[in-house]
């Protein structure tokens, strides 16, 4: 039995996480520290005193999101929680290269820092939106977006029966009038652009641009990497600015990914960071693993309880 390592992604983001498991391990306050310094503003401020609307800001959500898992990450290795594979949602996976090795975490956070600044200037520029559609298979979500005047795809494959659909403000609402039709759930996501959508290429441009002296390397002791744009296990870490920039305006395939990590005999799941999201998409996907997540002392000890009561890795 294998442990998977999973990071949260954005829209996860809540007022004061992180902050009773960073007060009980103080020691992994050169997160944020480092963080803070990249940044050049205060990231504990932003993380345990701002409210919703502060922090639901892209410039301060990616940071604050990566700082949150990464200090899960952190304390799940202080307690003993082994792991063999790490993969994230969209920006979990910057997350997940710090957690692996791919990259340092200072560079982890320059990462970061350029593209939620590309990202928040292209939330400006386009007039943009994603919506949410459940109990509709992708398929069926395809064909009424391939229906609708205007630009409008699926760009987030979460679960069987969940994906998210991103473009042009109008064609989405026109779609999601179509989804209801159709009986379908639909859901408006609170976002100021629309992600992992073609409309994110200019974006995409301007971090690719700012980020070429960064470096990256090949995880470290034999941990698999798991791509959101492949949906497979990745190794061409060679091209990662360039896998980067693609990734910002591609579809997030976490469907085929959890699927090909089961293939590779994970059945063990442990979300890093603020919320049970992924938990219960992989719970979708996967009915029969073992799914926990860490983000505050409770579920810590929760995720324990159940590792050691299965003898996994610990």
């Amino acid at each position: 039995m294998k442990n998977m390592f999973l990071f949260s992604g954005q829209g996860s983001q809540y007022p004061m996480m992180g902050k009773e498991l960073l007060q009980s391990n103080p020691e992994f306050s050169y997160i944020y520290d480092t963080a803070s310094e990249i940044l050049g503003f205060d990231l504990k401020k932003i993380c345990f005193e701002s409210d919703e609307q502060t922090l639901a800001r892209t410039i301060y959500s990616q940071p604050a999101i990566m700082a949150t898992s990464l200090l899960c990450f952190e304390t799940a290795r202080k307690n003993g929680i082994e792991f063999c594979g790490v993969g994230g949602h969209s920006l979990g996976e910057y997350a997940a290269m710090a957690a692996s090795g791919v990259c340092t975490l200072e560079n982890g956070f320059k990462l970061i820092k350029a593209r939620s600044e590309a990202m928040e200037k292209a939330s400006h520029e386009t007039d943009g939106t994603m919506a949410a559609i459940l109990k509709l298979t992708p398929q069926e979500v395809e064909g009424v977006c391939l229906d609708v005047d205007g630009y409008v795809e699926p760009v987030n494959y979460n679960s069987p029966v969940q994906t998210v659909i991103a473009g042009e403000r109008k064609a989405v609402e026109q779609a999601c009038e179509k989804f209801k039709e159709l009986k379908a759930r639909v859901m408006p996501l609170k976002v100021s652009a629309a992600f992992h959508s073609k409309l994110m290429k200019n974006a995409a441009e301007e971090f690719f641009k700012n980020i070429q002296e960064i470096e990256f390397s090949f995880p470290k002791d034999g941990i698999h990497f798991y791509s959101n744009f492949t949906g497979d296990e990745f190794f061409e870490f060679q091209f990662m600015h360039e896998y980067l920039r693609t990734h910002i305006y591609s579809p997030v395939r976490f469907t085929n990914e959890v699927r090909n990590m089961r293939i590779a005999e994970f059945n063990t799941f442990v979300e890093l960071g603020p919320g049970k999201v992924l938990s219960g998409l992989v719970k979708k996907i996967l009915p029969d693993s073992h799914v926990y997540n860490i983000e505050d002392n409770a579920s810590l000890e929760k995720c324990l309880a159940g590792l050691k009561e299965r003898g996994v890795m610990i």
